[in-house]
């Protein structure tokens, strides 16, 4: 499976993105809310100076469904209002004993490429190769490239569906935490054809299970071996299948510490990042010529192996193979920084942007004590007075706002396109942030007057429904994030519902601002507001 590669570098690290994604043609729609824009601006200047909201019992629901889940629903919130917060917790830490909605799993089984492993896409939908000497035909390589697009597709449909309609919530904001903590950019190579299976064959089996096993699912598929260069990765002088000597490539080393385990001050130098690369010679790709039906693409080829003894943070590894590299995996899962560098990100994520180091010492006690048993470390999290007490702590970013948004108008989606393409908009593409450390989870990197604008004009147009959401998508991937369908009449969301549902979270100035307000304005207001911003 493994094509001509040439040697590639990886992009500089991510920053803050708050329009980091390219414009995207007829977004703005020419109905944005002017007057639910004011009321918006006049409400997030008395934010300035507001004090937190008085936390009550239904006020803590939408807060553990805000953190927990992608947002409140009416259904859930019943639910959980129910059996307790507790036991709701506890239904979502194992979510294989929590049924699925039947049209969820209806759709997702017509999902075909989601079905298929990595030799499977690449065999169907890859390039074509040259064929008794002749090269492909350059116009059925371009169409097979455009088919090849429906993989994509499938696997943000497949996405944005679980999100807005599992009842296994915190299985999805897992999967979502752990693509982002092993990002793979699906605009890099043949990666357009991984990304898919990537997340549904390394990251969502392990979501909630030993970060071991997620480490090793992660490092074994291709997407990952392709996207960090490891593909290319062998000992120098060794020679590759085509004749040609790719030498020593640390991408993948480095960026395995750096940001999938230790982290950047996780106490490796430049030495263990070679020691790493050296270790990790001969992790690669089948090669095209040998494609077997099935399986997942990887292979370890001993030639391109570096035979030698290495000194890894501290220890001798012995020459053994690809067995060397295993041991590398179980030293670097069992590290202490490790346990600290995943604590932390937790924390940032469910927390705090700035976490408070008593829980993130406690989350990386529990990780070192459970062997990296994610969903014991979560369990402790949410049990911390730290998660309890951090209700709209957090600014959402553009995905979750996108999600959450529409989970609280209830309105049914049919066509992800406009969903997508407000989350691109706005700076958080799916699986198209291009560098490997993901997109950041804190509030400077989303919170800008430029994006405060787009928020709300997507606000607004969900609220008075004028979102095609209710189509089927269409063909092309131009079509505009907002445009009301011409052929079915718009449909508000209920400002009631909706005010009833958020109530307990709403400060008072929301409050008397809603009172104020005209009733078509109110429900693009609470979408819009300041309130809905957080989580």
């Amino acid at each position: 499976m493994k094509p001509e590669m040439s040697k590639s570098v990886v992009p500089a690290k991510a920053g803050t993105r708050p329009s980091a994604a390219p414009a995207m043609e007829k977004w703005v729609p020419a109905f944005a809310g002017t007057a639910v824009l004011i009321l918006v601006v006049c409400l997030n200047l008395a934010f300035a100076s507001a004090g937190a909201a008085e936390q009550v019992s239904e006020r803590q629901v939408l807060h553990v469904l805000d953190r927990v889940a992608f947002g409140p629903t009416q259904d859930d919130v019943r639910h959980v209002t129910a059996m307790g917060i507790n036991r709701y917790i506890d239904e979502q830490l194992s979510p294989e004993s929590v049924e699925e909605p039947a049209a969820l799993t209806e759709k997702l089984a017509a999902l075909d490429t989601l079905k298929l492993d990595p030799v499977q896409l690449f065999a169907e939908y890859g390039p074509l190769r040259p064929a008794n000497g002749a090269k492909p035909d350059p116009e059925e390589q371009k169409a097979r490239r455009q088919r090849a697009r429906l993989i994509l597709e499938q696997a943000r449909d497949a996405r944005i569906s679980r999100a807005l309609y599992s009842r296994r919530q915190l299985q999805q904001v897992m999967v979502d935490f752990w693509y982002n903590h092993f990002n793979v950019f699906a605009g890099k190579g043949l990666d357009y054809l991984w990304v898919g299976a990537y997340e549904e064959q390394a990251i969502r089996p392990h979501a909630l299970g030993k970060f071991r096993d997620l480490l090793g699912a992660v490092a074994h598929h291709p997407a990952m071996l392709f996207y960090l260069d490891n593909a290319q990765n062998a000992a120098p002088g060794s020679k590759g299948p085509n004749g040609r000597e790719d030498g020593l490539n640390e991408n993948y080393a480095r960026e395995l510490m750096e940001l999938h385990t230790l982290g950047v001050n996780g106490g490796y130098n430049q030495d263990d990042v070679i020691a790493l690369a050296r270790i990790l010679t001969g992790w690669s790709l089948v090669r095209p010529a040998a494609l077997p039906e099935k399986g997942s693409g990887f292979v370890f080829y001993p030639a391109r192996h570096d035979q030698g003894t290495k000194h890894f943070l501290g220890r001798d590894i012995a020459a053994n193979g690809e067995a060397e590299g295993e041991q590398a995996l179980d030293i670097l899962a069992k590290s202490p920084a490790t346990a600290r560098h995943i604590a932390f990100k937790l924390a940032q994520y469910f927390v705090a942007d700035e976490p408070p180091r008593a829980l993130i010492d406690h989350l990386a006690s529990r990780f070192g004590e459970t062997d990296g048993n994610i969903r014991e470390v979560l369990k402790t999290l949410f049990a911390s007075r730290e998660f309890r007490d951090s209700a709209g702590g957090k600014y959402k970013t553009p995905y979750r706002f996108v999600l959450s948004a529409v989970r609280a108008a209830g309105v049914p989606v049919q066509n992800p396109k406009p969903l997508l393409n407000t989350v691109a908009r706005l700076g958080q593409p799916l699986y198209g942030c291009p560098t490997p450390d993901g997109y950041r989870d804190t509030e400077e990197a989303w919170l800008s007057p430029d994006a405060g604008v787009l928020r709300v004009n997507f606000a607004t147009a969900l609220a008075q429904g004028k979102l095609p959401l209710g189509t089927e998508p269409a063909a092309s991937d131009q079509m505009p994030a907002i445009n009301a369908s011409a052929e079915t009449a718009p449909v508000a969301v209920d400002a009631a519902a909706l005010e009833n549902l958020l109530g307990a979270a709403l400060s008072a100035r929301t409050r008397a601002a809603m009172s104020a307000a005209p009733a078509e304005l109110r429900a693009p207001l609470l979408l819009g507001g300041p309130d809905f911003m957080r989580r």
